[in-house]
């Protein structure tokens, strides 16, 4: 079934059209600038900005009235992973409310909430079931929704950045526990994954533009300037004679001890297992040098996302992949 997954991002906004499910065909891919700065409209000026923005995208790059999947971003959203003695789904139902009054902090009349249940032991089984709980407030998803709206498009899927993010990287129950660090432009958001089972999403509010000021505060550079040499330079201490590498990295350590704060938090509940991989995702993921970096701080495998490994069809050669895990991740929910 073909779709289009949109991902607006403060930075940019990214759409791949495509078909669904497990094995992704691509038809087109775009990424534009995002002028409002917003990911999520608070008034109808904005609304009508970003419309606008998505509009234009349409008509540039061709794509055609297709079901349209969205993801919200995760400062607008309340995660949880929550332990509770085992229950059947009925019983799950019937108490889904009152666990959520417990974990999400929204007001019950204000939400809207999702759950999966993760983790069930069998009937002769001691132990906990797990439940994934996500929420957020429903005036925010109608005023994400209303944007598209204004460009007549309804659409069919709406879920959290994360959850996309964590389909695209196609975990399995063997993979070796992994820290997830997806470093947009305005958010860090990590998750764990530990036997192929999300642990807990954390959100931390900086990102790339956190780089990015740093090198116009410390280099006197102005912002297209910054974000060029970020972009070029890196941490490579080789470069512009290790000025860039050395201005970028404190903020790049700002992030990585926020990273840090998530993995002691992970040991403290699993005092018998370690993080044993890192992947980054994100527009940030390719930052020049980062990987190594990130290996030195941790000691672990470091990998970049490859969201487009199992897909076919027509990806621009100079795309930032790892950018566009959340579409993908979309584009890979079966329909």
């Amino acid at each position: 079934m073909p779709a289009l997954a949109i991902d607006i991002g403060t930075y940019s906004i990214k759409a791949i059209a495509g078909s669904t499910g497990s094995s992704v065909h691509i038809k087109r891919v775009a990424e534009v600038f995002n002028s409002t700065g917003i990911s999520v409209p608070t008034d109808d000026a904005a609304s009508t900005k970003l419309a606008g923005i998505i509009q234009a995208l349409m008509n540039d790059y061709g794509f055609v009235n297709e079901p349209v999947r969205l993801s919200l971003p995760e400062t607008v959203v309340s995660t949880k992973v929550i332990a509770i003695p085992r229950l059947s789904d009925a019983e799950l139902a019937s108490a889904i409310g009152w666990q959520a009054e417990q974990h999400i902090p929204i007001p019950p009349d204000e939400l809207s909430l999702e759950y999966q249940v993760l983790y069930r032991p069998g009937k002769k089984e001691d132990g906990l079931m797990r439940v994934l709980l996500v929420g957020v407030r429903k005036k925010v998803i109608e005023q994400y929704v209303s944007v598209f709206n204004q460009v007549g498009i309804e659409p069919e899927l709406v879920e959290t950045q994360m959850l996309s993010i964590l389909r695209s990287l196609r975990f399995v129950s063997n993979d070796p526990t992994t820290l997830i660090l997806h470093i947009g432009a305005s958010t860090m958001n990590m998750a764990i994954m530990h036997q192929g089972e999300l642990q807990f999403v954390l959100t931390h509010l900086n990102g790339g533009q956190l780089l990015s000021k740093t090198l116009e505060q410390k280099i006197g550079l102005d912002s297209s300037q910054a974000e060029q040499y970020k972009r070029t330079y890196g941490l490579d201490r080789t470069q512009f004679e290790g000025k860039v590498a050395s201005a970028l990295l404190p903020a790049v350590q700002v992030l990585l001890t926020e990273a840090k704060k998530a993995v002691q938090f992970f040991v403290s509940q699993h005092p018998q297992d370690a993080v044993e991989r890192v992947v980054l995702s994100g527009g940030s993921a390719m930052l020049p040098e980062l990987v190594g970096q990130v290996a030195t701080e941790f000691g672990s495998e470091v990998l970049i996302a490859s969201p487009f490994a199992s897909a076919s069809g027509d990806v621009p050669e100079k795309i930032n992949q790892p950018s566009m895990a959340v579409c993908m991740g979309l584009l890979a929910q079966e329909s």
